[in-house]
């Protein structure tokens, strides 16, 4: 199986094609910045940008990747290593308490700025509808998404 990860290309041989892409990225890719939280796709803790849409990479099987191009939140930042806006927002205003959900929630709202540059609460509210933080973060972290949008457009 021939995908692409993080602008790298991929080989996995040997591996189900029924296995889900969490697994393929942490156990067999090394990138673990991906968490395990529901197994259904219910709690957005495993998104992933798959050609650019936010995905929930636990009920993803490896058969449906095959030729395609993964972000993960290892490769949000860019190849110089700076961390993405969303990333520095985050820091900036505290936004982890945990931080089990953190890189899930980073890749959703990501994809929400693609699309929207300039997105209103009810934007935020809805494309991170299905994101779960148990600690109960959700007004830092509509604060950071505004604060990284406001930051891309300075």
């Amino acid at each position: 199986m021939r995908f692409q990860v993080n602008d790298k290309e991929h080989v996995v041989d040997g591996v189900d094609e029924a296995t889900p892409l969490l697994w393929v990225l942490r156990d067999h890719l090394g990138l673990v910045g991906t968490k395990y939280g529901c197994g259904i796709g219910q709690c957005g803790a495993c998104t992933v940008h798959l050609n650019g849409a936010p995905t929930r990479s636990c009920s993803l099987p490896l058969s449906a990747v095959a030729g395609q191009r993964i972000t993960t939140i290892e490769g949000l930042a860019g190849k110089d290593g700076r961390l993405h806006a969303l990333q520095a927002a985050w820091i900036e205003h505290d936004v982890p308490q945990c931080g089990y959900c953190q890189a899930g929630q980073i890749m959703s709202a990501a994809a929400l700025l693609k699309q929207k540059p300039n997105p209103s609460d009810a934007d935020i509210d809805a494309a991170m509808n299905g994101n779960i933080c148990r600690c109960g973060t959700y007004p830092r972290i509509r604060k950071a998404i505004h604060a990284a949008a406001k930051q891309a457009h300075e």
